[in-house]
């Protein structure tokens, strides 16, 4: 089973999006919130991959050059 599996249910509709009042936009915090998770985090993962168009099964790595660690001292 592949995440595009998991994630089919997450397909992003372009066309259904509205403005919204804040009582509307409250219906989509209390559906998030009785999700597990890790249901968020899989939701999360997959919108990043489509936002910044990657392979969800194959994500870029870390660039360790524009990225280090250092210890505190």
């Amino acid at each position: 089973m592949s995440i595009f599996d998991i994630m089919k249910p997450y397909r992003l509709d372009r066309t259904a999006f509205k403005a919204q009042t804040a009582a509307e936009s409250s219906d989509n915090y209390d559906y998030w919130k009785q999700q597990s998770y890790t249901e968020r985090l899989r939701a999360a993962f997959y919108l990043n991959s489509v936002a910044y168009n990657f392979d969800i099964n194959n994500p870029p790595r870390l660039d360790r050059n524009v990225f280090k660690t250092r210890k505190r001292s």
